[in-house]
This record gives structure tokens, C-alpha cells and sequence, in this order.
């Protein structure tokens, strides 16, 4: 009787136990910084996911952007090489290869420098778990670029302060190897009505107004990207066609390219790699970008 009083204790106390393990969640993952250049933020699991095969494509097939182009590299190479460097926001016109670039500069930088940068993109869903992360970074062994794609914050959105926190705020700031880079369509990278409505509702609205815009202000750089001409629309494809070798009469080429662009009612660098896709497909030809 004693025995099977304290077998019935034992397997109480078990359930008791797996009830605790089941409320505290999973145990945080051990992250391998020498799994991947790349990875991507899962909050969940506090885990960095190795990406092994990332989508970018080389820093030279990136046409147009030059000028912005060279900034960010030598931003990123001096933050690899350990000295001071700036938090950039890339915004403007939409498929100007803003992220492309972005991806692309840490690929070269990450070469030419010998210094194994390491690239953490961050979803802009889990914006408010960066705190976390940076609490993670912190110990990293190497350099590390926070990216959030695609960047922007709609009404009755409160995350943006864990962004502002994690900038240069908060008692013990950002952390001395993460920067952070990010793109957006909005320079401002809350809607305009949000920030009027903001100053119609405050006491006083001049700073109401000032809160807001000043989340884009603590990027140290602002790097504009605006939609292209005809001229360098032709350069995009041109470059990409000779890079893959997609040989074709060029009056033949521009005229597909332009018609192409016609149908999508725009030009860009997006547009200009979608028209390659489909002229290496109808060639029956591969494209490597790894």
C-alpha cells in the first residue's frame, strides 16, 4: 500500500513537471555562427536560421544606384574593419534593388575584407522582438548587420519604439558589433496621415510630429533610390544579358525590354530582372545568382 502511494506521488509529481516544461515553451536553441553567412531571426525559438543558399545576385549587375551604392559599401567595410560606422535606411521608389543592394554589398564586403559579416534579417512582424535579439548579438563572434526588408509601421503600430530603443536609446544602447539596415517605400517610415493625426490630438503638436519623424532620423544615413529612366533601364538589361550570357541581337533585345516594361507599366530594376528570368527561360538557359 505505502509503495503504490508513493508510485502515485512520483507520477503526479511527473505530470507536474511536463505542465512547468510545457508553460516555460522550448528551451532557446544553441546558434552556430559558423553555419551560414546569412540567417534569419525566428523570435519563437530564439534561433538565428542558417540560410544556405541566399537570393542575391553580384554588386556589379546592380546598375543605376552607383552613387548610393558606393556609400553603403564603404559604410559597411568600415564597420567590418571595426571603426565607427552608420545605421542606413534605404528608401524611395519600389524595385530599385534596394535590398538587392543590400545583400550584395555584405556578400562583397564580407570577401574582400577576410571578415566574416554576418547578415540577420529580421521580418518586419518581429520588429518587436529586437531587444531580444540584440540581447543574443551582443556575445556574436563577429560582425553582425540587423536587416529589416521592406520597412514601414500603420495605425495603432507601437513597435516602431522597439525599433527607436534598440537604434541609440535605452540605457544600454545598441550593441557595439550590430548596425542596423533597413528599406522602405516611405522616407519617414510612418504614413503621413498617422503623423497628422498624431498632431491634431496632441497638447502640443510640434512634438508630436517630431516623435515620429524622429525614428527615421536616428539612421545615420539616408540613402535614396528613385525610379529610372528609359536609358538606364536598357543599361539593367544589357548588363544582366552579357553577365549570363543570353547573346542576342541588341535592337532585338532593347525592343522585348521595352515591350516588356510596357506590360508591367513600369521600369526598375525589379521589372528588368523579371524580363531576364523570362529571356533565359524562353532560351532554355540557367541562371545562377549563388
Amino acid at each position: 500500500m505505502q509503495e503504490s502511494k508513493i508510485d502515485i506521488l512520483i507520477a503526479e509529481m511527473q505530470k507536474l513537471s511536463s505542465a512547468i516544461e510545457r508553460m516555460a515553451g522550448p528551451a532557446p536553441v544553441v546558434n552556430d555562427w559558423d553555419a551560414a553567412e546569412c540567417f534569419v531571426w525566428s523570435p519563437q525559438r530564439q534561433h538565428l536560421q542558417p540560410v544556405a543558399h541566399p537570393n542575391r545576385v553580384e554588386l556589379d549587375l546592380i546598375r543605376s544606384v552607383d552613387h548610393v551604392r558606393d556609400i553603403l559599401f564603404d559604410n559597411t567595410l568600415r564597420f567590418a574593419k571595426g571603426y565607427p560606422a552608420n545605421n542606413v535606411l534605404l528608401w524611395g521608389a519600389r524595385g530599385m534593388g534596394k535590398s538587392s543592394l543590400v545583400k550584395a554589398v555584405h556578400a562583397r564586403v564580407s570577401r574582400d575584407s577576410g571578415v566574416a559579416v554576418k547578415l540577420v534579417e529580421v521580418h518586419r512582424e518581429d520588429i518587436a522582438t529586437l531587444p531580444l535579439l540584440m540581447e543574443i548579438l551582443k556575445s556574436a563572434p563577429a560582425p553582425i548587420i540587423v536587416f529589416c526588408d521592406d520597412l514601414s509601421f500603420d495605425h495603432d503600430d507601437t513597435s516602431y519604439k522597439s525599433l527607436k530603443a534598440v537604434l541609440d536609446g535605452g540605457i544600454e544602447g545598441r550593441p557595439g558589433n550590430v548596425l542596423l539596415y533597413a528599406t522602405s517605400n516611405r522616407r519617414h517610415l510612418l504614413p503621413r496621415d498617422m503623423m497628422e493625426n498624431e498632431q491634431s490630438t496632441a497638447i502640443n503638436p510640434s512634438e508630436a510630429v517630431e516623435e515620429k519623424v524622429s525614428l527615421s532620423d536616428r539612421f545615420g544615413l539616408w540613402l535614396g533610390f528613385y525610379k529610372c529612366s528609359q536609358a538606364d533601364y536598357l543599361s539593367m538589361i544589357d548588363s544582366y544579358a552579357r553577365h549570363f550570357e543570353l547573346e542576342t541581337d541588341v535592337a532585338a533585345l532593347h525592343a522585348d525590354a521595352l515591350e516588356w516594361s510596357t506590360t508591367r507599366g513600369a521600369r526598375s530594376g525589379r521589372v528588368a530582372w523579371q524580363f531576364i528570368q523570362d529571356l533565359a527561360g524562353r532560351k532554355q538557359k540557367h541562371i545562377d545568382t549563388n
